[in-house]
């Protein structure tokens, strides 16, 4: 499959910042009733925010992930194992948490290239 057939952003975030993504027009479901976003709150449980990271990263439609940090905190494992150029994860922040740089998966790897 061509890097051109990815076409689709996902996320994985809170209500606030999931509804503000789909009203900026990322919201995408496809025939079989699959979406490309996760709702998590405090009632979801881990492993619902795992199977849906794996997901979408297996997916080919899928270019980039838009994640809370604070929720990728909640499995950096699977974060840090993910090495594919695509999708890229992007760790952004939400309402309630700001955020951190020194949390952020991709700026620990461009600090290791670096060697700092």
């Amino acid at each position: 499959m061509a890097q051109t057939e990815r076409t689709f952003m996902a996320a994985i975030g809170d209500e606030d910042s999931i509804t503000g993504l789909l009203l900026a027009g990322i919201g995408h479901i496809d025939t079989h009733q699959k979406k490309n976003f996760l709702v998590v709150d405090a009632k979801t449980p881990l492993s619902a925010v795992e199977e849906a990271f794996q997901e979408f990263t297996k997916r080919k439609d899928i270019a980039i992930i838009l994640i809370n940090q604070h929720i990728a905190e909640e499995i950096r494992p699977l974060i840090d194992e993910h090495d594919q150029a695509f999708p890229t994860i992007l760790e952004i922040p939400s309402k309630d948490h700001p955020y951190d740089p020194e949390k952020d998966s991709v700026l620990k790897r461009v600090r290791r290239l670096f060697g700092e």
